[in-house]
């Protein structure tokens, strides 16, 4: 595989933009990646991923259950065991639209790539070398075995072109929703995890 350069550094909170960046854990996974090419012409907000029927019903369910979570915080106060069975009952339920939501939308094989993942950037490998330093990608990723969905617009920093014709394409989020930026740094947590119980 190339050698790789470090990356630089929707949810109803607002986008972090590139000067919130930083440095972050990196690992090499395998994903379902999608991705977009932004046009220029693109206004603020673009997103070609939400087009989908179903995203009316995921922000109900999402309102759910954030409402959800603000009793449990106040449930626990008065019954510790009660709130834990309702937790997992919780974690059950959003387990289940996760795996319902991508079913409804099943990735191809060609769509499960390796790549570099940060909660700062991504690289990939393309079997073409279509992009170039400086476009601006629309990106959702599907992380296994959780099957979280994370979106975000990305950069290109570079590209390295292999004899093949392909390329390796590196990236940074350049806008990225904080409930994404943490599925996907609870995604490399439990990456290194479970490094860790197979060493």
């Amino acid at each position: 595989m190339p050698s790789r350069t470090p990356n630089t550094s929707p949810d109803s909170s607002p986008p972090e933009t590139a000067s919130d960046r930083r440095d972050f854990f990196r690992i090499e996974d395998r994903i379902g990646l999608e991705i977009r090419k932004v046009p220029q012409s693109a206004k603020e907000g673009y997103d070609p991923f939400n087009g989908d029927h179903l995203d009316a019903l995921r922000a109900e369910l999402k309102r759910l259950d954030q409402d959800v979570r603000i009793q449990l915080a106040n449930l626990a106060e008065r019954d510790r065991l009660l709130t834990s069975l309702i937790k997992s009952l919780n974690g059950k339920l959003d387990t289940l639209a996760r795996i319902m939501a991508f079913e409804q939308n099943p990735l191809q094989p060609e769509d499960w790539q390796d790549v570099t993942l940060s909660e700062g950037g991504l690289a990939f490998h393309s079997p073409t070398n279509a992009w170039s330093g400086g476009d601006i990608l629309a990106v959702r990723m599907t992380l296994p075995p959780e099957l979280f969905q994370p979106r975000a617009i990305a950069r290109v920093l570079h590209t390295v072109p292999e004899e093949s014709g392909g390329a390796w394409v590196h990236t940074e989020f350049t806008e990225i929703h904080d409930g994404d930026r943490q599925q996907i740094a609870r995604h490399v947590m439990r990456w290194q995890i479970r490094q860790r119980q197979n060493v």
